[in-house]
């Protein structure tokens, strides 16, 4: 079942409770402390192995298909069906129905990404893989400043696996007045934007219909997977990389990086960004 508001969800999924020897100035006190969990999370497509991730073993639903579409693996959300979920000693499988289509050209996605002898990670099918270059994201909504600081004050308070471990990642998606209505945190970035993507999804919210913000810098993978899934606006409370600037703007996915609420910083597709205040020009 998704939810519609991430603060209304409090179980505790994604943390441990270990012991630890805490020292506050000249007093060491023995206590118990909330830690994030980080295990691994094998994909596995129609009976086939295709990936491991080191993730935060909560919304795993969201995760599988959130991931399947922001990599391509499929072209349409309900093209992924999460046919279990398996909670092993070594880890969690993840098992995931797609078209046969999908799978034989995931087959040769999958053949591609095997090591050459005399060089890792060579071959051009390969550099295609690593650098896919998403569909143009559409229009997208018009972001004001003032929206986009209140989505970062809201996205403050809705972490709670944050806030009891200082560990974690989130994701959040706020709608045109910067009402945050959906967030997903991992130890990952990039998890915990596939998680928000699978939820967002789940539960019908449009791609065009809002904007993204990260706690985290603003990598190429991010701003691919961000493009991937038709998001049009991503602000980021860290920098962007060249060549996450690069792929915004080829896609028209409006960037800013250093997103804070006392200011921001524009790369891509301005126009989608309207300020409250004076711009000041050099």
């Amino acid at each position: 079942m998704s939810e519609s508001h991430t603060a209304e969800r409090t179980e505790d999924a994604g943390s441990v409770v270990r012991g630890v020897a805490r020292r506050r100035g000249d007093t060491v006190r023995t206590l118990e402390d909330h830690i994030a969990e980080e295990v691994p999370v094998a994909f596995v497509y129609n009976d086939a192995p295709f990936a491991v991730m080191m993730a935060t073993p909560a919304d795993l639903d969201d995760f599988a298909q959130g991931f399947a579409l922001s990599e391509g693996i499929v072209e349409a959300f309900d093209d992924a069906q999460v046919a279990s979920v398996e909670h092993l000693l070594e880890g969690v499988e993840i098992r995931v129905r797609i078209p046969q289509d999908r799978a034989e050209i995931l087959q040769q996605r999958r053949r591609s990404m095997s090591g050459r002898s005399g060089c890792g990670v060579c071959g051009s099918e390969l550099l295609e893989a690593a650098l896919r270059s998403p569909a143009p994201v559409g229009e997208g909504i018009k972001v004001t400043a003032s929206a986009l600081q209140r989505a970062l004050r809201e996205l403050r308070g809705l972490q709670p696996l944050n806030a009891r471990t200082g560990a974690t990642h989130a994701a959040g998606w706020a709608l045109a007045d910067g009402r945050v209505v959906l967030v997903r945190e991992d130890v990952g970035r990039h998890n915990a934007l596939d998680k928000l993507i699978g939820a967002m999804h789940r539960a019908g919210h449009d791609p065009q219909a809002g904007f993204l913000v990260v706690t985290s810098r603003a990598s190429y993978e991010m701003a691919m997977k961000a493009a991937s899934a038709g998001i049009a606006f991503m602000a980021a409370i860290s920098a962007p990389t060249a060549l996450a600037i690069s792929l915004a703007q080829r896609t028209g996915l409006t960037l800013l990086g250093f997103a804070r609420e006392d200011g921001h910083a524009v790369y891509t597709h301005a126009p989608r960004f309207i300020e409250d205040i004076h711009e000041d020009r050099p």
